[in-house]
């Protein structure tokens, strides 16, 4: 077995729980590495803009009045490249111990197909 890879820098709570669970779950190649580091650094992206709408609210003032705050919808987009990418690392979860659930590949179109 190969030697678990270091937690990178800068990851924060959950990019630190992700990186930790897969890293110790599966072998992963240098790419996949890649993605892994990106999946973190998203999650933990997701956190901070979960925290401003949660802190703010869903609503914000502007010029042109009343609108969508805009960290809900950067919050969308984050939400989709985490999708993506999870699709991306192409792991095998059903074999591997399942104490994460919120790290599960998205089914359907983001699915990764066997």
């Amino acid at each position: 077995m190969t030697p678990i890879p270091a937690t990178p820098r800068g990851l924060r709570a959950s990019g630190k729980r992700l990186w930790t669970w897969y890293s110790t779950q599966f072998e992963l190649s240098e790419s996949e590495l890649t993605v892994l580091r990106e999946i973190c650094r998203t999650a933990d992206a997701l956190d901070q803009l979960q925290a401003a709408v949660d802190r703010d609210g869903v609503l914000a003032e502007s010029s042109q009045g009343i609108r969508c705050h805009p960290a809900l919808t950067e919050l969308r987009q984050q939400r989709i490249t985490f999708a993506r990418l999870l699709a991306a690392l192409k792991v095998d979860e059903e074999s591997a111990a399942d104490d994460l659930p919120s790290a599960r590949p998205p089914r359907g179109v983001y699915g990764v197909v066997s």
